[in-house]
């Protein structure tokens, strides 16, 4: 990866980044055919989708880290990590962000909530003080290997202590060292355009749009208007599939039969077109001749 080509280059300048959630291989390789240079790795989702359970802490490190490294295994974007509280106190983020550097993460997002901990735009939501934050902000910028690790620093004091701390703890977590803001669940677009004024624009912003949140939906380009750098659209695709399995199995129930909802599917042959399994074939093929040849040379 070049130096021009690096997610902190792509936050340092416009377009802004948008990008999308994704919870596994699958999800990544459709995002990545629509052209997305940036995934983000939602841990909501993953509970979702693993768990079948809400975002409320039950995810564990390794689970989130083996999920990164199948979806490194099969695409070339920035991965953007979800990596909830850090999974414990500075010494467990320490670990985190090794774990998560090591199997592909380009950047690792860590949050101030206490426990239980909840989906950012949940009410009853607790804090760790401030200062601790920063402790963690401070190991996670010590034990990344590379400088191109970004670490994302989000504050969820928004629900808990209002907005004018939320900023105060912003810009003590830019202080200890994160590379991109996130002030989670604003409530209103003039708070969004707070944050930029009040936060500045010298480490980039980011912002979390999700359908039916605390945050009102505003376009990227909209975004980039106001200032920010980076905007995640994470739960969409869940609450699309979500929505789609619902009423494939609500069909499959009433007619017995797929034929109804032909027309929502991809057929056998072509979700194999979309996953690669011609190419792979081929492949396999090629290395089939090659040890066929070496064979014939050898005797």
């Amino acid at each position: 990866m070049t130096q021009q080509n690096t997610l902190r280059a792509q936050l340092s300048k416009p377009p802004i980044v948008i990008a999308p959630g994704v919870y596994d291989p699958l999800t990544a390789l459709i995002a990545t055919q629509a052209c997305f240079r940036s995934l983000y790795i939602s841990g909501a989702a993953i509970a979702y989708t693993r768990l079948g359970r809400p975002d409320i802490g039950l995810v564990s490190v390794t689970e989130v880290v083996e999920t990164v490294a199948l979806i490194r295994d099969r695409v070339d974007a920035h991965l953007i990590v979800d990596a909830d509280t850090g999974y414990g106190n500075a010494l467990n983020v320490e670990r985190t962000v090794r774990l998560l550097e090591k199997s592909g993460a380009q950047a690792i997002q860590i949050e101030d909530q206490g426990f239980p901990k909840r989906c950012g735009h949940l009410d009853d939501k607790t804090l760790i003080p401030a200062t601790e934050m920063a402790g963690k902000i401070k190991a996670a910028v010590d034990a990344r290997r590379s400088s191109e690790t970004l670490i994302i620093a989000r504050t969820d004091a928004v629900a808990v202590e209002g907005f004018e701390h939320a900023v105060e703890r912003a810009l003590l977590y830019r202080d200890a060292g994160a590379d991109v803001l996130f002030v989670e669940a604003p409530k209103a677009r003039e708070e969004l355009a707070k944050i930029v004024n009040l936060v500045g624009r010298k480490v980039p912003l980011m912002a979390n749009m999700v359908e039916g949140g605390k945050t009102p939906m505003l376009s990227a380009a909209e975004l980039e208007a106001l200032g920010f750098a980076l905007v995640i659209f994470p739960g969409g695709i869940v609450r699309t599939l979500a929505k789609t399995a619902v009423d494939y199995y609500a069909s499959l129930a009433a007619h017995g039969s797929t034929q109804p909802f032909r027309e929502r599917m991809f057929d056998f042959d072509a979700l194999n077109r979309l996953i690669g399994t011609p190419e792979m074939l081929e492949c396999g093929r090629r290395y089939e001749a090659t040890s066929a040849s070496d064979s014939k040379k050898r005797q």
